[in-house]
Parts: C-alpha cells; sequence; structure tokens
C-alpha cells in the first residue's frame, strides 16, 4: 500500500535485519524500525509494535530465519530449536506465528540460505493471498453499503491488502461508494488509531464509534455486513479474534445482519478441534488502566484513565462460536464454516 506515494509493506527484511512500520506509533508518527537480530524480533512481536495475524507470521518467519543465520555451525540445531521455541511464546495465540515458524524451522534445517527463502515466501505468499480474499470478498459489497469493522485487519494487519479491509479497498477502487463503521477496538484502539488511518489514507468515507455503539447503529438498520479478520480458526470454524468480536456476532445474528471472517487458510489450525481449544493471550492491565497520545508538540504521553487503586483484567481474544458466522472469506474463496467445508478448502 501506499503511504505519501511511496509502497510500502509492512514488514519486510533486508541481509539478516528485519524492518517494519512502528505501529505504536502510528497514526501520530510512520517510523521504519529496524530488529537487527531474532531476539530483536522476538521483543517487536510481544511489544506488539507490529500486530496482526499475517504481519505476525511474517515476522515470526523472518525471526525464525534470522536465529538461522545466527547460529554457528557447532551447535546449530540446538541453537534454532531454542529461537523457536523463544518465538513460538512471543504470542500464543496468533496461529499464523506458528505456521510461519514451523515452516521456516523445517526449512532451516537444510541450510540457512534455504530458511531465508523459506520465509520471504511466506512473507509474499501473505500478501498475494490478501489481494485474493479481496477479490473474492468484495463481490459482498454493493454499492451504497455501510460496513462495520472490529479491531484492525487492514494491510497494517498483514504484508500487504489485508483482509477485511481488502474487500472494502477492492470494491472501492472499482467505483463503489462504502462507508465504513470503525469500532475503536479498546483497549490498544487498534480501530481507532490504525484502522481509521488506512481509511482515511485511502480516502475511504468512515468513522470511528465507540466499541459500545454497534447493537444502537444495527439497530436503526445502519450497518449492512460486518466483517472482521481471525487470529486462529478452529477446525469446526469457530474463530479467535480480537476481544468484542463474539459480542458483535451475537448481535449481528439478533439483527439479521451478515457477519463474515476474512482471513488466509495458514490461519486455520487443523490441530485445534474447536474454539475451547484455544489459548487466549492474557496481556498487561496497564493496557487497560493507561491510554498513549501525543500532546500539541507531537509528543507522546501516556496517562492513566481509571481509578487508581483498581486492577483491570485485559483478554486480548475471545472466540465466536461458527453457529454466528456467515461465512469464511478466504484466498480459496467463500465458504460457510464447517469442519467438512474447511478440510475441503484446505484439501484444495
Amino acid at each position: 500500500m501506499k503511504v505519501d506515494g511511496i509502497n510500502y509493506h509492512t514488514v519486510w527484511m533486508e541481509a539478516n535485519s528485519v524492518f517494519f512500520i512502528e505501529q505504536n506509533l502510528l497514526p501520530f508518527q510512520f517510523i521504519i524500525g529496524e530488529a537487527p537480530g531474532y531476539r530483536d524480533s522476538c521483543e517487536v512481536i510481544k511489544t506488539m509494535r507490529v500486530r496482526g495475524a499475517g504481519a505476525i507470521g511474517a515476522l515470526a518467519g523472518f525471526a525464525m530465519a534470522q536465529a538461522c543465520n545466527e547460529a554457528n555451525t557447532v551447535n546449530y540445531e540446538s541453537f534454532i530449536i531454542h529461537a523457536r521455541k523463544e518465538i513460538e511464546q512471543t504470542r500464543p495465540t496468533a496461529r499464523n506465528l506458528f505456521y510461519a515458524t514451523e515452516k521456516v524451522f523445517l526449512a532451516g534445517l537444510i541450510s540457512p540460505l534455504n530458511a531465508t527463502k523459506e520465509a520471504q515466501k511466506i512473507a509474499n505468499k501473505d500478501a498475494t493471498d490478501s489481494l485474493k480474499i479481496g477479490e473474492y470478498g468484495s463481490k459482498l459489497l454493493d454499492d451504497g453499503y455501510n460496513i462495520l469493522t472490529h479491531c484492525n485487519a487492514g494491510w497494517l494487519a498483514f504484508v500487504d491488502f489485508g483482509t477485511a479491509l481488502s474487500l472494502v479497498y477492492f470494491a472501492h477502487n472499482s467505483g463503489k461508494k462504502l462507508f465504513v463503521y470503525v469500532d475503536e477496538t479498546r483497549p490498544r484502539s487498534q480501530g481507532a488509531r490504525l484502522t481509521a488511518w488506512e481509511l482515511n489514507n485511502a480516502a475511504i468515507p468512515h468513522a470511528i464509534i465507540p466499541d459500545n455503539a454497534a447493537a444502537h447503529y444495527m439497530s436503526l438498520g445502519k450497518i449492512d455486513i460486518v466483517i472482521t479478520g481471525a487470529d486462529r480458526i478452529a477446525v469446526n470454524g469457530d474463530t479467535a479474534n480480537k476481544i468484542g468480536t463474539l459480542e458483535k456476532a451475537i448481535i449481528a445474528n439478533e439483527f439479521k445482519i451478515p457477519f463474515y471472517i476474512a482471513a488466509p487458510s495458514s490461519t486455520i489450525d487443523l490441530n485445534c478441534k474447536s474454539g475451547k481449544g484455544i489459548t487466549i493471550e492474557e496481556r498487561s492491565q496497564d493496557e487497560v488502566l493507561f491510554q498513549e497520545g501525543p500532546d500539541n508538540t507531537g509528543r507522546i504521553h501516556r496517562i492513566r484513565v481509571s481509578s487508581p487503586g483498581s486492577r483491570a483484567l485485559n483478554p486480548a481474544f475471545d472466540v465466536t462460536p461458527a453457529k454466528y458466522i456467515t461465512g469464511i472469506i478466504t484466498e480459496k474463496g467463500i465458504i460457510r464454516p464447517s469442519e467438512s467445508n474447511i478440510k475441503n478448502l484446505i484439501a484444495q
């Protein structure tokens, strides 16, 4: 995607350094960060400087390749086994992270060069898959549609194009007039900070709404379709996504509004039978208790926005049962969520 007329990927690798867009600084500053080693890349994932299923997966693949290049020939295999464990501990819910790490690790058992090639292949496929998701899914968006999103599933969440927003970009570029209701997505405000920034950058009409306003707009008939991304999809179609997705699905079901998941097939975990088997990441309570933003000089500050002395609970994800999901939009087409449909999709 373009920023100030220049094409960028969210994350990429040059030599043995990984470069990435600093998402924690957006939308106030657009800065390119660098992770020179695999442990630096792990820290980038942990601290959400890069976030989003596909972007995390690509960065994890690059981190695994970095580890293969950093290992010496004497204890090469034990080094990369340990590195793989470190990378996989950074974000426990995101399926794409494990998918990429495993594939690059196996390639790295052959050679570091092979690992680097595999990591780049995964990143390239992520961008290609995202574009295909946009092509398939854009057919669901009629001219004049009002769309609700939750969290960020745009190009910042993937290597390029995105998933839920890829549909919007594709339909917008084909001339359809669309409006997007952007859930702010507390506590990290991925909607208010990232999705809104992307849509503004693409000149697509939109408005940020509080997380608890979606039911109000649905009840008024102002939302035609809900589209979100996914961090892990179980084989029965149950889907883990950013906290708050479940309640949007339940409300959409109540008002008979289509609710779609947009995700590449790499997000599907065939070893996970249902949503009950998905690990839900618990993050620091500080993300709930504090917020960040710039002053009038552009300097970013953190302030407490909650009662001093109170603690907070901060689950990063929830699981939406397949019964609430109208369809899953993938790079291979759109399916209704069921075990047979998902297994047939993977077999294609």
